[in-house]
Parts: C-alpha cells; sequence; structure tokens
C-alpha cells in the first residue's frame, strides 16, 4: 500500500530486456540508482512503486552508484503500464510501500495500475500547471475507457504516475471533451475520430511549483503517456451500488418469488431514472437512489435487531 506521495525522482541506470542474471530472472529488468536515501531501510522482497507500479525489489545497494535497486517487470505488466517505453537516464517516481508510522498526505494507493493515458495538453495557470489527459482506447491491451469513466469524479482522487493528485475537470457520464479542451498547442490525436463517444474519457489536473519540482508528470509533454491508477475506494462504492441494484432487479422480476417490497421497488425506479438523465440531472438521480439503498440497508439492519 502507497500513499501516492512521491519520495524521489531518480534516474534509470540499466533497463535489460532479458536479464540472465540471478536478480533478473530471466525477465526484464529496471535498475535505478541515486536513490540511497530511500533504501536505508531496504530488504530484498521489498516492495517499491515506481511510476505508481508496485514492484518487487530483487537487488539493491546503498554505496553503489549512489545506491540502486533493481526490480523484475512481468509482460503484463509491461502490456498495461509505461514502463516498456522507458529509457536509460529517464527519471521516474519512487515512494517505499508505506509504514504504520507514515503520516498520511495523498490517499490509499495499491500500486496497481489501471491503464494508461495520453496527454493531451500542457497549459500554464499561473505558477502552477493544468495537464489534460485522456485514457487510451485500447480494446486488445486495456479496459475499455468507458468502463473506468464512473471512478472519475471532479474532486476525486487520482494516481498518475504514482502521484495522488486531485481532478478538476471530467467527462461526462456519456463521454467526449472537455470543455477546456480547446485550448492552444494541445495534441489531438484525430478530432474527427470515429473513436465512440462514450470511450473519449477525459480528465484534468493541476500542478503547483513544488509539485511540479519533485515529480516527473511536469517534465512530460502533449503525446506522452502516462500510467493510471483510479481510486480504490470509489472502485468498492461503485460495485457496492451496482450489486444492490443488480439484486434489487432480480427481486423485483416477474420470475421471483413473492412481491417486491416497497423499497426494493423504490430502488428500481431510482435505477431507470439514473440510466434516463444526463447531466446534472443525472449526479442528482445518483445521488437519490444511492440514499434510497442507504436507508433500506439501515432498516433492514434494524428489523433484525
Amino acid at each position: 500500500m502507497f500513499t501516492g506521495i512521491v519520495e524521489l525522482l531518480a534516474p534509470i541506470l540499466s533497463i535489460e530486456a532479458l536479464d540472465t542474471t540471478q536478480s533478473g530472472g530471466g525477465g526484464f529488468s529496471i535498475t535505478i540508482s541515486e536513490c540511497a536515501s530511500i533504501l536505508k531501510d531496504c530488504h530484498i522482497g521489498d516492495s517499491i512503486a515506481v511510476n505508481g507500479t508496485c514492484l518487487t525489489v530483487t537487488e539493491f545497494d546503498v554505496e553503489q552508484h549512489g545506491g540502486y535497486f533493481k526490480i523484475g517487470v512481468a509482460p503484463e505488466t509491461l502490456k498495461k503500464t509505461n514502463l516498456g517505453t522507458l529509457h536509460k537516464g529517464d527519471k521516474v517516481n519512487c515512494e517505499r510501500a508505506m509504514d504504520a508510522h507514515t503520516r498520511f498526505g495523498g490517499h490509499f494507493v495499491q500500486g496497481h495500475v489501471d491503464t494508461t493515458a495520453v496527454i493531451r495538453s500542457v497549459v500554464p495557470t499561473g505558477n502552477a500547471l493544468t495537464l489534460t489527459l485522456r485514457l487510451k482506447n485500447e480494446p486488445d491491451m486495456l479496459p475499455a475507457p468507458s468502463s473506468l469513466s464512473p471512478y472519475l469524479i471532479p474532486k476525486g482522487y487520482v494516481t498518475l504516475d504514482g502521484a495522488s493528485l486531485t481532478l478538476i475537470e471530467v467527462s461526462p457520464p456519456t463521454g467526449g471533451l472537455l470543455p477546456s479542451n480547446s485550448t492552444a498547442g494541445e495534441f489531438r490525436e484525430d478530432a474527427a475520430s470515429t473513436e465512440d463517444k462514450k470511450d473519449v474519457v477525459e480528465f484534468s489536473v493541476m500542478l503547483i511549483k513544488h509539485t511540479q519540482e519533485v515529480i516527473g508528470l511536469s517534465r512530460k509533454k502533449p503525446g506522452d503517456t502516462v500510467n493510471v491508477e483510479l481510486d480504490m475506494v470509489g472502485k468498492y462504492v461503485y460495485r457496492a451500488v451496482m450489486g444492490s441494484l443488480e439484486r434489487d432487479s432480480e427481486e423485483a422480476s416477474p420470475s421471483s418469488a413473492g412481491a417486491t417490497s416497497g423499497a426494493s421497488g423504490s430502488v428500481d425506479a431510482g435505477r431507470q431514472v439514473v440510466g434516463e438523465a444526463a447531466g446534472p440531472a443525472s449526479t442528482q438521480a445518483l445521488e437519490g437512489m444511492v440514499e434510497r439503498i442507504v436507508r433500506r440497508v439501515l432498516t433492514e439492519q434494524q428489523s433484525k435487531q
């Protein structure tokens, strides 16, 4: 588990596509240097997040190369992250797994990258930088952007290359460009793309001056790829709500035994309203539906006491 507060921006010492050493295990490995400050309590087998990807330390030395550690990267990780596109000398965000005494300054980060996004624009905003990104739509490699869209909410959390950041804008629930995505100098893949609108999922974040200096994201340009991990808490909440809706739908179906309770009917009706609503109305309908679910659960708990 990590916090998304990057501890160190460190350079890549070497990349081996086929590392035949004992620590390489005959696979893809990356060695990162100038990181003695995060190796004082390191052990073989420890977890360190590299660009937001939880990886296992297979070799390290606190003295050589300013302190270095090696990590192995599995084929699945290379497919789902930007680690396979890195080069010797590139700097990566590093964070050790949190311990019991860590001040929790970010949010719950697992180091399990969900997908990647392409940077579409980097715009100065005072002394800050506003970045607009789009989730990549590569069906053979990554989850469909529309399947991840529910976990992106304004003022919610997102982890980009391991850094905990706050979302500013997100695409509408039905997909599409951000209203502000008309800034000069942005990277446009194809404005007339045949890509389904629902799978055009964009969002924006802002980097204050301090953050620009301590993470690698500020050094990236339009067109570059970023690792994305969505909020873990949001995933659990969404799954719980959808599970409740599915159960209610089954209870309300003609094949269900017995009559549908008023509470279940109310939730199922809420589900229909949410499906038909759009924009702010959709948000209000969803809030109402969640409130009804919570009330139903509380009623059920009280009846069991």
